[in-house]
């Protein structure tokens, strides 16, 4: 199964707040839902989905194994208590969430696990989240570039993450990104603001057009329905060539998700 280019992310939502998105995207038309170990929300997420109604082969759910679970006597264990919260006997996709911090674990004995627990159905696909090219070139050295479902990186266009995202696409594999709107950075900035009023479009859709137009998935979060309703629209928005060159101008290689002690040496 392809990863569906337009999904909800649930990053930073916990509780009511997680189940109220989680609920009014699934009956706006949503049907892929990312979360992840650390969020401490796939119990929400899973509870959100049961109650939908929407029959669980409609959807396709993501979540990631965290950096002290990429071990092979721990990830699969460690996603099967995933499963349990989120009320399935399988996700579609499954992410080392971080790299292991300083190699801790040999990327080998985590993909390896990854392979294991798909064997197992306990995961359709398994795929890496922020990458660097060196670590994304290891992977695919280990496990075959057609293995490698994706690589959900962070994304937007004050960070354009060109040399990660081309060589991705030169070895042929996928790209999520995240933060695409920069936690609402980007729908305050002049340029966005120029091209969504000339489309009659909002600055969000914009951004999220631009990433979608370039191939990348994109997994946007909000707490409000009609944002949530608003946002899926960017999937019908085109924006010319000179939209295109215009936002490409804004990188300014601005990184929010980097965290201490975690994050690998960027490119």
């Amino acid at each position: 199964m392809s990863i569906p280019a337009f999904g909800l992310g649930t990053f930073r939502l916990q509780g009511q707040t997680v189940i109220d998105s989680v609920r009014n995207a699934l009956d706006l038309g949503y049907r892929a839902i990312d979360t992840a170990q650390i969020y401490q929300n796939e119990a929400d997420v899973g509870q959100a989905i049961a109650e939908s109604g929407v029959a669980r082969d409609e959807l396709f759910v993501t979540t990631k194994i965290w950096v002290d679970r990429l071990g092979a006597d721990k990830l699969v264990p460690s996603l099967k208590e995933s499963l349990r919260k989120l009320r399935t006997e399988r996700v579609d996709l499954t992410l080392i969430h971080w790299p292991s911090p300083g190699g801790a674990v040999p990327l080998d004995e985590t993909l390896g696990a990854l392979a294991e627990a798909r064997q197992q159905g306990l995961t359709g696909q398994f795929g890496v989240s922020n990458f660097t090219i060196a670590l994304l070139g290891e992977a695919i050295d280990i496990a075959g570039r057609d293995a490698i479902a994706t690589n959900q990186i962070e994304v937007s266009p004050y960070l354009q993450n060109r040399a990660v995202t081309a060589y991705a696409r030169e070895q042929g594999v996928h790209i999520t990104s995240y933060m695409t709107l920069a936690y609402g950075k980007v729908i305050q900035d002049p340029v966005i603001q120029q091209i969504a009023q000339r489309l009659n479009a909002t600055p969000a859709q914009v951004a999220l057009a631009w990433a979608l137009q370039q191939g990348y998935a994109v997994i946007p979060s909000s707490t409000k329905r009609a944002n949530l309703e608003s946002n899926l629209k960017a999937q019908q928005l085109r924006l010319s060539e000179a939209d295109m060159a215009e936002i490409a101008k804004l990188d300014r290689n601005e990184r929010l998700a980097s965290p201490e002690g975690i994050a690998p040496a960027w490119d």
